[in-house]
């Protein structure tokens, strides 16, 4: 690949333009080269408080690079992505996608991500022909859900806070979201009614911060962008812990993701989200979106690596 290095985008810093802006030029990549059965786009990362690329971004760019390698009426029905390390924001992503299966109805692709220090993340992502018909049945919604504009949003809460951490001024001045927890947020303190239950669910709404206008494929990487900035929450709520604790250290290992309806990423989705086990340094995350009409429209898993040391002080 190419040996190069280019500063991260800061997401809305450019002259009139907003977050959602900027993270639709970082997901539309360049310009393809296709030699044999592999195609190969560069991409570059957004800026993020970890200074670390984004696992969400990485997640994204994957579909959205195999997006170009399939027919358009073939829209990703899953991605299943492993993280290998941690990437460099200044430098180049190189997105390998490989040409493993064009069938009837599916798509497969093998997508490789690495930079010139080495490999980030492996995914297969699957395509399929849109208008297929077979058996249908969904989940229903949870009902008594407060809708999201009683709630206070994500950047909301941080405001206060932008000056103290860095992941605030994130929330507040760069996500592309709007996210309205409906549980009390474990962003700034632990939930501890909800470990003394046990428990790690959790409903969250999001939506754009701003208008997204292009073709479905787009909507459904920034689905999955998206969830990644809220999928590791239950098992944090969980263990009774918070993104403040003192010391937490947590990583993604690996994300998977399957749509079912077409999403419409300016719209409200409500993200109903739990934790089924976590051992051995690991946890497990799962969640069912649907979007306001009720019809649950993508389920998709993570499991990070989750580490805290024996002082669990809330506050760093």
């Amino acid at each position: 690949m190419n040996d190069t290095s280019a500063s991260p985008v800061v997401l809305g810093e450019a002259d009139g333009e907003s977050p959602v802006d900027s993270i639709l030029k970082v997901l539309r990549l360049d310009t393809p080269v296709t030699s044999r059965d592999h195609t190969y786009i560069t991409g570059r990362s957004i800026s993020f408080p970890t200074r670390r690329v984004y696992g969400g971004q990485i997640i994204a760019q994957s579909v959205m690079a195999a997006s170009k390698t399939v027919e358009p009426d073939r829209l990703p029905n899953s991605v299943h992505g492993y993280f290998i390390t941690a990437g460099d924001i200044n430098q180049d992503v190189l997105f390998d996608v490989e040409n493993l299966r064009d069938g009837r109805s599916f798509s497969s692709r093998r997508v490789n991500v690495t930079q010139r220090d080495g490999a980030i993340l492996t995914a297969i992502a699957s395509f399929q022909k849109q208008g297929q018909s077979g058996v249908e049945f969904h989940d229903p919604m949870p009902e008594d859900v407060p809708a999201p504009e009683t709630l206070a949003s994500a950047r909301e809460l941080m405001a206060p806070y932008t000056s103290q951490s860095a992941f605030a001024d994130y929330y507040v001045n760069q996500s592309p979201f709007d996210i309205r927890h409906v549980m009390p947020t474990v962003m700034l303190a632990a939930d501890k009614d909800s470990a003394a239950r046990d428990s790690g669910r959790q409903y969250v709404w999001m939506r754009a911060s701003g208008h997204v206008d292009a073709p479905q494929v787009m909507h459904r990487a920034l689905l999955a962008l998206g969830c990644d900035q809220i999928m590791m929450e239950p098992v944090i709520r969980r263990a009774g812990l918070s993104f403040m604790t003192r010391g937490l250290s947590y990583a993604s290992i690996d994300h998977s993701m399957w749509w079912y309806e077409d999403i419409d990423i300016n719209e409200w989705h409500l993200y109903v989200q739990d934790t089924p086990v976590a051992a051995h340094g690991r946890g497990l995350a799962d969640a069912k979106v649907y979007d306001a009409d009720g019809t649950l429209v993508a389920v998709m898993a993570q499991e990070a690596m989750v580490r805290v040391p024996q002082d669990t002080s809330e506050h760093a």
